[in-house]
């Protein structure tokens, strides 16, 4: 093997396979190949973040079932002991939905906010709730709170056991479906398109000043515009977000403010508009999931004949009709973005069928999704390192899975997560989720063991 030194992307000598060097002349004349033969450095931040940060975030994604299921036993009833197990499984930061629309949006809904009606997504005929099947929209409802009060109590908590919190919006996208009133999907749906993002930047703007008189405001890692803005009922980022981010950040210039993406432009991140304090991006390979979720053709709307013959080979044997099923109160699903079939077929699919798929299949999309993780990460760190932005990968790996499947957080799921950890560590990604589905409203959340030794690769890694 040959022994090259290079200096500038020059070949100044070289030791070829006979033991001689090469001096320019004769057999082992050495050759120029160009710059791109040598590789920058990319282990290193992509870009730094406040100093009264962690130097690593490993983020557990509460998203808003921090205030959706805190019923009584629910995983978020007691806020104090929830962030106790966090920080005891390593973790040193909690990714939420802050609901700046509902506390501060100046919308009216102040009264609402003080005694907010969790139901979740409704009663079905058998009695059931809506969503038991899923991820995320699980939730029994069944009680009220001060979700301000909340808020502020989840703060003293994280302070308590050195926790530090990523604040967003999931507001335009699912977060009011939870409630039992359509009052504050409706307020917010009366925001013209053109307005929205501005009211959102009003909106943090308040939350930040309360938190900070609160003396919260070092605990805020990052204040995300809105969570995964391509895929909710927002306009473009380039419409009017980045220039909100923008004021936001001159509003407050010590905080990482930004927005995120659901599926980050990774083949053209020169499109990603100017503005953003950091890069916060969501990191999905899906492969054969996606190959899954297109035979049975389970996240769209009003198909004919649905449920197709091959997703009822994967129904539970009790599974009733569609039309036996029900639906949802009409407004709720104007305020998620997950559609009739996907309820419809994650409350009443076989798990053990739905794994059973993806494990027989997966051989044929290994590599190929360890690749989409890969290339994915390594373009959203190359955009942050060139704009010198902290990088964030606050959602990730494989994609949206029932709540009792189990291929995420089986051999298959936990190896292209750990390649995703690893992969970001060493591009420079300051912050990164283990899985979306790492929390304590999901299934993984016991498996301790593997918590632990991520978050201790993630806190602990060296760039040298």
């Amino acid at each position: 093997m040959n022994d090259w030194t290079v200096t500038d992307g020059t070949v100044t000598d070289q030791t070829v396979a006979d033991g001689t060097v090469a001096d320019g002349s004769g057999p082992g004349q050495g050759r120029y190949l160009g710059s791109g033969t040598v590789e920058d450095g990319t282990r290193s931040l992509t870009g730094a973040p406040p100093s009264h940060l962690p130097g690593r975030l490993a983020i557990t994604l509460w998203d808003f079932s921090w205030y959706t299921r805190a019923e009584p036993g629910g995983p978020f009833a007691d806020l104090d002991k929830a962030c106790a197990e966090a920080a005891e499984l390593g973790y040193n930061a909690v990714r939420i939905c802050a609901a700046p629309l509902l506390l501060f949006g100046g919308l009216g809904l102040d009264a609402l906010a003080e005694d907010l009606e969790i139901e979740g997504l409704g009663t079905a005929p058998d009695g059931r709730i809506y969503g038991r099947g899923t991820r995320w929209y699980d939730a029994p409802g069944g009680y009220r709170l001060n979700l301000q009060e909340r808020l502020f109590e989840l703060f003293d908590a994280a302070a308590r056991h050195g926790l530090v919190l990523l604040l967003a919006s999931w507001e335009y996208q699912q977060s009011p479906v939870f409630a039992a009133s359509p009052q504050w999907f409706d307020a917010i749906d009366a925001v013209p398109p053109a307005d929205r993002y501005r009211v959102l930047a009003d909106a943090w703007d308040r939350m930040i000043v309360a938190l900070t008189a609160a003396g919260h405001r070092e605990r805020i890692a990052m204040v995300e515009l809105h969570n995964e803005v391509d895929f909710s009922i927002l306009p473009a980022l380039a419409d009017g977000g980045s220039g909100q981010v923008k004021r936001l950040r001159q509003l407050h210039p010590d905080l990482l403010v930004t927005a995120s993406y659901g599926k980050p432009p990774h083949l053209a991140m020169h499109t990603v508009p100017e503005g953003l304090g950091a890069g916060q991006f969501h990191v999905y390979t899906y492969g054969v999931l996606d190959a899954l979720q297109q035979k049975i053709d389970i996240r769209s709307e009003g198909t004919a004949g649905f449920p197709n013959g091959f997703l009822r080979s994967l129904l539970r044997p009790d599974a009733p009709s569609v039309a036996d099923y029900g639906r949802l109160a009409a407004w709720k699903y104007r305020a998620t973005v997950v559609t009739d079939q996907m309820f419809y077929g994650y409350d009443w699919i076989d798990p053990r069928a739905w794994d059973t798929w993806l494990e027989k299949s997966y051989r044929t999309y290994r590599e190929v999704m360890r690749r989409e993780i890969e290339s994915r990460v390594v373009a959203v760190a190359a955009w942050s390192r060139w704009k010198n932005l902290p990088a964030v990968v606050g959602e990730g790996w494989i994609g949206y899975t029932p709540l009792h499947g189990t291929f995420e957080e089986g051999p298959a799921g936990l190896e292209l997560a750990e390649h995703g950890i690893r992969t970001a560590l060493e591009n420079g990604v300051w912050g990164m989720v283990l899985c979306s589905n790492a929390a304590p409203h999901h299934p993984l959340w016991a498996d301790a063991s593997w918590q632990r030794t991520m978050n201790t690769l993630i806190l602990e890694y060296r760039a040298d």
